[in-house]
């Protein structure tokens, strides 16, 4: 008999793990739960919120996951071993999840358009956001979402009382078990090769490579440092340590131009019109990582660097760098604020410390050439945070 509640069944070919399909299949999988989970943007927030990955398997060993997004976000979700398909916002993938049934929906998002898409799906339970059907107004779907859902609407509590990280804050919305999980990303064979290959070329096997993300989402612009910020940058680094680490500009199409004005010489610009997972590519080809609250600071964490933030609009707070790296707050006083535009002369980023960002990278370069030092003479060395470089 045909198993067709198969974790692998498709009912038009052949899985790739048995050619006849029975009941004596060895891989044989039949979820016991069917999850959604809907969370369409920003990119670095998809990304972050592979976290709830491990805690939702926790909750529900037994599961298969579709999860939902926005286009080019599903490049991140690619390969993923823990989530069985991923659909977009396409006219033909939403047709897709129509046919479909699920036993728990997660909505992630405070936004009308995942909670239009809960509506449209068929799901039996629903934890995270709705919307009110008469006026759109973003509501808590369950009674444990309300707290998060509160701090979207009381700045008091979002910037002064809570010290939660965001991961923490969505895992108690949704009912997750909260373990502090890490994000979770997988790259293929020969994505693995070529950051091998960038990095030999960038860091010529010996230099650490210091990677700088220069771009930042266009809905709240003050997360990254201007042009002439970041020429300052670079050069507070090589004056710290000439000769010692190569730099690299990160970013994505927006930021071509962008890393041209910045860059010279002694700068190398990283590919940026090839999309998010060629991004990923490249910060893996690098040892640390300098960034604002953006998507290359997740990039970075999501792939265990050891990443330097800056904070000027966000909360600082609700990033969690996983014992990797160390933040740097703008001594702005009307910090934080979310505005997504501001009307300053002197903006706040203005006022980060670009001194402590390189001593910081140099603090780094110190703690790996130590180690390095330790291993060569044979001497045992204890866990550092060069080991996540």
């Amino acid at each position: 008999m045909y198993q067709t509640r198969c974790r692998h069944f498709s009912g038009y070919k052949p899985c790739s793990k048995n050619a006849d399909c029975n009941e004596n299949c060895s891989s044989r999988d039949i979820p016991e739960k069917h999850i959604l989970i809907i969370h369409l943007e920003a990119i670095g927030a998809v990304l972050r919120s592979t976290a709830l990955l491990p805690s939702i398997k926790r909750k529900y060993p037994s599961s298969h996951i579709t999860w939902v997004t926005r286009a080019p976000a599903h490049f991140i979700l690619k390969n993923n071993p823990m989530i069985d398909r991923i659909l977009t916002t396409s006219n033909g993938d939403l047709l897709a999840l129509r046919a479909l049934r699920f036993d728990v929906g997660f909505v992630v998002d405070k936004d009308l358009g995942s909670a239009g898409i809960a509506q449209y799906a068929k799901i039996k339970e629903t934890y995270g956001f709705l919307a009110d059907p008469v006026n759109g107004a973003i509501l808590p779907a369950n009674e444990k979402a309300y707290s998060l859902w509160e701090l979207g609407i009381n700045n008091h509590k979002k910037f002064f009382e809570n010290k939660k990280t965001e991961t923490q804050l969505i895992c108690e919305a949704l009912e997750l078990p909260y373990c502090r999980d890490e994000y979770s990303y997988s790259f293929l064979f020969e994505e693995i090769e070529e950051a091998k290959r960038r990095r030999k070329v960038w860091g010529r096997g010996k230099k650490m490579i210091v990677g700088i993300s220069t771009g930042c989402s266009a809905k709240m612009r003050a997360r990254k440092l201007s042009v002439e910020g970041h020429k300052k940058l670079i050069d507070k680094i090589y004056k710290r340590l000439k000769g010692k680490v190569q730099i690299v500009l990160l970013g994505g199409p927006t930021e071509t131009e962008f890393n041209k004005k910045i860059g010279d010489k002694n700068v190398i610009l990283s590919p940026t019109e090839s999309g998010l997972r060629d991004g990923m590519i490249s910060i893996e080809a690098c040892d640390v990582i300098i960034s604002g609250d953006s998507l290359g600071m997740h990039m970075g964490i999501a792939l265990k660097k050891w990443v330097i933030a800056w904070f000027g609009p966000t909360c600082h707070q609700e990033i969690d760098l996983f014992g990797r790296g160390e933040k740097i707050l703008t001594q702005a006083t009307c910090s934080p604020c979310w505005k997504r535009e501001c009307e300053k002369t002197i903006m706040c980023y203005d006022l980060v410390s670009l001194d402590s960002i390189s001593a910081e990278v140099e603090k780094v370069w110190l703690r790996r050439f130590l180690s390095s030092k330790r291993h060569s003479s044979g001497m045992l060395s204890s866990p550092s945070p060069s080991s996540a470089v």
